[in-house]
């Protein structure tokens, strides 16, 4: 463990602050939905940007679906039931999506209600 955590901030910015677990998933939430976004207002010219993004935000929620799933997961089991729920509208939508018979939109309002309460989380602590 600690050969890899040598590893991975060997050439890492000492000056850079550390980032919380939660703040490294706000970040990746808003990476991405900033660029489901910037795909949508884009329009069906950019349908290669509108469908990575969908892809990288599918990518997310099915690491996020795993890790509620966890039973050592130690959000509250309510919290992760709808965590869970999330990831399959996301995925079932997302097929909308990229079939062309749905917008974008849920899916950033989904990932930007998640920005928000992880933001406010991390000022509660």
């Amino acid at each position: 463990m600690f050969a890899t955590t040598l590893a991975k901030t060997a050439y890492a910015n000492p000056e850079q602050p550390a980032r919380t677990a939660r703040g490294t998933e706000f970040e990746v939430f808003a990476r991405i939905t900033r660029r489901l976004k910037q795909a949508a207002e884009a329009g069906k010219t950019q349908f290669p940007a509108l469908a990575t993004a969908v892809y990288d935000n599918r990518k997310l929620w099915t690491v996020l679906a795993s890790d509620v799933a966890d039973p050592e997961n130690e959000l509250p089991n309510d919290l992760r039931a709808r965590l869970f729920y999330l990831n399959k509208f996301t995925q079932t939508h997302s097929r909308k999506v990229l079939a062309g018979d749905a917008s974008v939109d849920i899916l950033i309002e989904i990932n930007t209600s998640i920005m928000r309460g992880l933001r406010q989380e991390g000022s509660a602590a």
